[in-house]
């Protein structure tokens, strides 16, 4: 349900397009590894994946599942909550395993938060959290990095500029896009897997701001 709602919406708010460099749906049991930018990104994500015929479970942090409706909508889906600074924080990539093993693709952002800045530029993905990669090591599950520029055009900064963003994006539309890169199986110690995944999600993101034509230009 979570992604046809994105897959409907995202459009409306700006120009979506997407590339993959291996064609057709990412393979079942995979780890998509994608830049976090934007409270809007998920959104994103999960409407390029979609066009390309994948539906993922995405790791959250918790408080979402409190937030009515869209809670329903994320335990009706079997997205998986992150009790991030908790001692249930393990539990989530228990439950991650559980669902590549089943088959189902998981989403995952490796930096585990949102950059600090708050203007509507892009930057490169920032330092990457183990989770990631013990995820991987733990699964034996192949990490797609998925690279996404744009959607601080439609959501940065605070509550009130993010609305008005939100609010004005069917008139602006921004340009938007999603890169997928090539699959990779994580090897070497948690440190070493943790910083190559960066450097292909950070490649991922590269080819996503030159297809958006340098997304922090577009107004």
């Amino acid at each position: 349900m979570l992604s046809r709602i994105a897959g409907t919406l995202v459009p409306v708010l700006g120009r979506l397009s997407v590339t993959s460099e291996v064609a057709g749906p990412v393979a079942p049991g995979s780890i998509v590894a994608a830049n976090h930018s934007s409270l809007a990104d998920p959104g994103v994500v999960l409407a390029a994946l979609r066009r390309l015929g994948t539906e993922p479970v995405v790791m959250a942090t918790a408080g979402l599942w409190r937030v009515p409706v869209l809670g329903r909508v994320l335990r009706t889906g079997g997205h998986i909550p992150v009790h991030r600074g908790t001692a249930r924080a393990a539990g989530a990539l228990d439950s991650a395993a559980a669902a590549l093993a089943a088959g189902r693709v998981v989403l995952i952002y490796g930096e585990g938060g949102l950059p600090k800045h708050r203007d509507s530029r892009d930057i490169e993905p920032g330092a990457f959290r183990t989770g990631l990669a013990r995820l991987a090591a733990a699964s034996g599950a192949p990490v797609v990095p998925l690279g996404q520029c744009g959607a601080r055009r439609l959501s940065s900064g605070g509550a009130a500029k993010q609305l008005a963003g939100f609010a004005t994006a069917p008139l602006r539309r921004p340009a938007l896009h999603v890169h997928l890169g090539a699959p990779l199986h994580l090897a070497g110690d948690t440190t070493e897997a943790t910083a190559t995944a960066r450097h292909a999600v950070t490649t991922a993101w590269r080819t996503a701001e030159r297809h958006c034509g340098g997304c922090d230009q577009r107004r």
